[in-house]
């Protein structure tokens, strides 16, 4: 009798451990449950606030105005007086005549005078000769 005592109440606290277990389950899952009937409210408050015709209009008018935008682009990249179609080999014998005519030009005049010395520019300083004794005095 003493033997089977133990055996009993070990039972009866994995009875009870079960039961608190399994309440706590159920209090788990019924906030789970109102947490989730207050989200479905909620989304249901929100999403009845939404027109989903109102949205695909202005999606739409999103994509014209966007699709006016880039004709806009298009419109101001254009080239004025350039014909669409360059040879590249006019272009590059253009700029080899050009590159010719520099290097045979001389200088240019309006370059020649930004050579010369200015006349307001002041003579270099003399050094002052450091081998008589005065000039060491004055230092």
């Amino acid at each position: 009798m003493y033997e089977a005592q133990p055996d009993q109440l070990t039972q009866q606290i994995f009875n009870m451990e079960s039961a608190a277990m399994t309440s706590d389950n159920l209090r788990n899952t019924m906030a789970t449950v109102d947490a989730m009937r207050t989200a479905n409210k909620e989304l249901r408050r929100q999403y009845g606030k939404l027109d989903i015709d109102k949205i695909d209009a202005m999606h739409d008018e999103l994509s014209d105005l966007l699709e006016q935008a880039n004709e806009i682009q298009e419109t101001m990249g254009r080239s004025y007086g350039v014909p669409d179609e360059l040879d590249e080999a006019d272009l590059e014998a253009e700029l080899d005549a050009l590159s010719q005519e520099v290097e045979e030009e001389a200088t240019p005049s309006y370059l020649l005078d930004s050579l010369t010395q200015p006349d307001f520019v002041d003579p270099a300083p003399v050094e002052a000769q450091t081998d008589k004794p005065e000039a060491v005095k004055a230092i």
